[in-house]
């Protein structure tokens, strides 16, 4: 069985182990499925991120543990790549949202999220790749290229019912759900964006990765994000390709949705166009800071599975969540910046998008919302929102994907009309507002409306 990602980090994974049981097929991936150890973690319904698809359903076939064992026996099976097929198995990995809660909760910390790659790269190679899964894999690239045309289609889509029974007959996407409307050509411009205007005398050089999601969806976010840090004195760069490159006037991809899609060959490309292009500020010990943690995911966990190298190791080591390079900040004393005290009455309400959530980012938040003084805020004590990424707007998925959000998220939110919420996450926040037509924040534009 040849694999699609690069294993060899489990090399030794379960060796001298009598009941690691690792299957007969797959070598590396194989061990890497067998790091469970079938505690059943995985199916409980407390706190906690995992597994959103048991929580809803309590299907031990839709848990982490669960979808180790269907794995494992498609792997000890004589035709692998049949049995990978079953339809049973085949629904149980549809059903993964690629939360990476199992990776920080999981006791041995089944990393599911990439094995869900790696079996969909698997399912491509028998299958072939859909229309659908073609066109949000390609997101990126449309958006840049045509950022017009798709934002004039998308309208038309959303205020049009016989259209959007069309693209549920001929695409799998949800008629119920509205899609995110991109920005105009203009707002999404980063010429526009003049990083040095504010910074006189800046104390410390920093680079801002802008992920698609950010510059098409929410520009704003990376305005605010922008003038924060300015403001504060850091002297921000918004990376771009080597002007060396062939494609220098593209701007740049994690390779996310490739990813999300099981197009690995696709995510290698645009993962090691973006290394190159972080090669010499990391040379320079620049920290790359991200908005959108599933893109900081990418970067800092996915790349090792792309056999990138040492340069993939090292980035993964100096790119940090914008809160996270924050709270950095603030606990070394060098971020200057003073936030104005809230008024009494302020409540606010935060949601961690699970990819924050998985690296421990919720202190973070913690630690900077805690130097606005008087400021009361409460995080919500849920699990995944359900969008996770297009998972809430495919045909199938979406009925059970807002079941996700009403088991806690959506209910908390309602429950205090006049708080102010902030989700990091785009998914977050159009689930956010599909489920209560209610807005939320970046935290950086949180932020930035408070500074001194």
């Amino acid at each position: 069985m040849k694999t699609f990602l690069d294993w060899s980090s489990y090399t030794d994974a379960g060796l001298g182990d009598a009941y690691a049981d690792i299957p007969k097929s797959g070598g590396n991936f194989a061990k890497a499925v067998a790091v469970c150890i079938n505690s059943r973690q995985c199916e409980t319904l407390g706190k906690g991120v995992m597994c959103p698809s048991f929580r809803v359903t309590e299907d031990p076939h839709l848990s982490t543990g669960g979808r180790v064992k269907l794995l494992k026996q498609a792997l000890n099976e004589a035709g692998v790549m049949d049995a990978l097929l079953d339809p049973q198995l085949q629904q149980s990995m549809a059903l993964c949202v690629a939360c990476k809660g199992c990776k920080r909760e999981c006791e041995n910390a089944v990393d599911m999220t990439m094995i869900k790659t790696e079996y969909l790269a698997q399912q491509n190679t028998r299958n072939g790749i859909s229309l659908r899964s073609r066109l949000l894999a390609h997101l990126p690239k449309l958006l840049q290229r045509y950022p017009t045309a798709i934002h004039r289609a998308v309208k038309w889509r959303n205020n049009s019912a016989i259209l959007r029974k069309l693209g549920a007959a001929l695409l799998g996407i949800s008629a119920a759900h509205r899609l995110p409307e991109a920005h105009s050509a203009t707002t999404q411009n980063l010429d526009y964006i003049d990083t040095a205007a504010l910074s006189e005398q800046p104390t410390r050089e920093v680079v801002l990765f802008v992920d698609t999601f950010t510059q098409h969806y929410a520009p704003e976010n990376l305005h605010a994000t922008v003038a924060l840090l300015t403001r504060s004195g850091y002297q921000v760069t918004l990376l771009r390709p080597p002007q060396d490159n062939q494609q220098a006037s593209t701007t740049l991809c994690c390779g996310r949705t490739y990813l999300s899609q099981g197009m690995v060959d696709h995510a290698k490309t645009e993962a090691q166009r973006l290394l190159d292009a972080l090669k010499p500020h990391i040379e320079k010990n620049r920290p790359i800071i991200g908005l959108e943690p599933a893109c900081v995911s990418a970067i800092r966990d996915d790349y090792l599975f792309l056999g990138l190298g040492d340069l993939a190791q090292t980035v993964a080591k100096k790119t940090f969540l914008f809160e996270e390079f924050l709270a950095k900040e603030l606990t070394a004393k060098r971020f200057p910046g003073k936030f104005r005290p809230a008024d009494d009455s302020e409540q606010v309400l935060i949601h961690g998008h699970c990819h924050e959530k998985a690296v421990g980012a919720m202190k973070s938040i913690r630690k900077v919302l805690k130097s606005i003084p008087n400021l009361k805020f409460e995080f919500v004590e849920a699990s995944c929102c359900g969008m996770a990424g297009s998972f809430g707007i495919e045909k199938e998925h979406a009925q059970i994907a807002m079941e996700m959000a009403e088991q806690s998220l959506l209910p908390t939110i309602r429950s205090k009309p006049s708080a102010t919420i902030i989700a990091n996450g785009i998914s977050c926040r159009q689930q956010i507002r599909e489920g209560c037509e209610r807005a939320s924040l970046h935290l950086a534009a949180f932020l930035n409306t408070r500074l001194v």
